[in-house]
């Protein structure tokens, strides 16, 4: 998260108290997975907390690394292909569900291409103003690549899912990715995050539509 320390814990606990109702709220087996997404958000940004802490003092210390590689594990690993899974899970067109395990499967490919460079490559933490910076030289062509797959692969399946209210979350995680390229481009991988952590509220009513539906999700 930016700004501050207490920003990123205040988030956190605030993102981690929506998780947790989301999580009772989903009763369907297949809600599980997608109900999670806040909480685990929340640890994202108690992690980034960490660094803020962690950052200025100059050492880096084991915390500052185990820090730095749990939110870049979360960000750059999990998300292309949980994102995509979870609203694959959740689906009950059969037609949209195949489609939709199209993007999961190129969210796969992208997220062991990141692993690869987060054990090949270097990445350093750095704060700049407002922000954390994750300075990394990972190979830069394919990072524009790496990135336009990772954009299709966790949000398509948002406007492809026929799950009420979900378009809703396609459209504001898209917002917040164009806001935050524009503005925000150096500091993309810190800055999408916490708007897409903020924007995870919206799970919850997400869960509740799909229960009140009494649709079979599976």
């Amino acid at each position: 998260m930016c700004f501050s320390a207490g920003a990123s814990f205040a988030g956190g606990a605030v993102i981690s108290a929506i998780g947790v109702v989301t999580i009772r709220k989903a009763r369907n087996p297949a809600q599980k997975l997608f109900s999670a997404i806040p909480l685990l958000f929340a640890f994202q940004q108690f992690s980034e907390g960490v660094l803020w802490l962690t950052i200025p003092s100059g050492d880096v210390s084991y915390i500052q690394i185990y820090a730095t590689y749990f939110y870049l594990l979360m960000a750059l690993v999990i998300w292309p292909f949980m994102l995509p899974y979870s609203v694959y899970k959740m689906e009950f067109d059969l037609r949209r569900k195949k489609l939709i395990n199209r993007f999961f499967t190129g969210g796969v490919i992208l997220s062991i291409y990141y692993a690869f460079c987060l054990v090949k490559f270097h990445v350093n933490p750095s704060i700049s103003g407002f922000h954390v910076e994750y300075i990394n030289d990972f190979p830069v062509k394919a990072g524009y690549l790496a990135f336009a797959i990772y954009l299709i692969s966790t949000i398509a399946p948002l406007f492809l899912s026929t799950v009420k209210k979900m378009n809703l979350f396609g459209i504001l995680i898209t917002i917040s990715c164009f806001v935050t390229g524009i503005f925000y481009k150096e500091f993309l991988t810190s800055v999408w995050c916490f708007f897409a952590a903020l924007i995870s509220a919206v799970i919850y009513f997400i869960i509740k539509e799909s229960d009140s539906s009494g649709l079979i999700l599976g």
